[in-house]
């Protein structure tokens, strides 16, 4: 019943309609929404442990979206890497969260991440997503017409296919050689020859005389995040095992998204709590090639299967 509400976005109507259907057992609902409650003790300690092995990792993915709990919005806040999953619920989406979950503060290697501010000022390293990057710059590109905007993409996905070929052998890059660092310097200076010809088709608007900055554009703001932290954006090309996107932790809000789509929405905090803990778990062992039914059974048994830390 857990594997299939909470890992598979079963409704608890239909899982208790299957357990009937497979077993000819009559079921309640109230029965499948406990089960999923005694999982989420169970595992509780587990999760908390690959919390602490996420924000001990050289490098981490981090990523937050919306969540209906109890009819208000709430933030799923994600913290992934090759191996780990974990994921929790909050009702704030910045630094309170950050502070009340009590992990990224801990923090010190380089975190990946879509850019915005909060992120930004975690005192770690920084490594920004690159394919929000390709998205906004496709925008610019398809639908202004705004020609550098492809420039800068064709710049990027080369800069990756130099990355993975440099890459290949499954080692990193000795980064101090000569060579590849004439290839970083040759990259970045068509980066910055490129967002030359953005700036100066988007002069920046000036000000009005009103209270605050001007409003700027949807370029002009993009380059800015570009030319700003444009160590940030070629982060995958510098140190060890920083890739080009954000996908870890896109892919980890995917399946809490069609949980979402399948329920509405949570009822409760503890509701979505419980699910995030047992959702960590099964990610988490999913990721390292365990069964997750298996591994569910055995945790019920009282000797649940431990993921590799390290």
């Amino acid at each position: 019943m857990v594997h299939l509400n909470q890992n598979h976005a079963v409704s608890v109507q239909r899982t208790a309609m299957l357990m009937e259907d497979f077993f000819g057992l009559t079921v309640s609902q109230a029965t499948v929404l406990k089960a999923s409650q005694a999982g989420a003790e169970i595992l509780r300690p587990t999760v908390q442990d690959i919390g602490q092995a996420a924000v001990a990792s050289a490098v981490l993915h981090a990523d937050e979206t919306g969540m209906r709990v109890a009819k208000k919005l709430h933030w799923l806040h994600v913290l992934a890497t090759d191996t780990l999953s974990w994921i929790d619920c909050h009702p704030k989406r910045g630094t309170k969260a950050f502070v009340d979950l009590a992990l990224l503060q801990q923090f010190q290697g380089v975190l990946v991440h879509d850019g915005w501010m909060p992120y930004k000022a975690l005192r770690c390293q920084h490594a920004l997503c690159n394919a929000h990057h390709a998205r906004e710059l496709t925008y610019l590109f398809e639908e202004q017409g705004q020609a550098w905007a492809g420039d800068m993409i064709e710049l990027l996905t080369h800069a990756n296919h130099t990355d993975n070929v440099n890459r290949a052998d499954g080692q990193a890059p000795n980064y101090d050689t000569p060579k590849y660092q004439g290839q970083v310097r040759e990259l970045r200076d068509l980066y910055d020859a490129i967002l030359e010809q953005g700036e100066a088709a988007n002069p920046i608007a000036l000000s009005t005389g009103k209270r605050g900055r001007p409003k700027q554009n949807k370029a002009t703001n993009l380059m800015w995040r570009l030319r700003q932290y444009s160590d940030d954006v070629w982060r995958f090309m510098t140190e060890a095992n920083v890739p080009f996107t954000n996908n870890l932790a896109e892919q980890a809000v995917r399946m809490p998204k069609v949980k979402q789509k399948v329920s509405g929405c949570f009822r409760t905090i503890e509701g979505a709590r419980t699910y995030c803990v047992i959702r960590s778990y099964a990610a988490t062992m999913h990721k390292q090639g365990a069964n997750i039914f298996d591994s569910l059974v055995a945790a019920f048994k009282g000797t649940t299967p431990q993921p590799n830390f390290g």
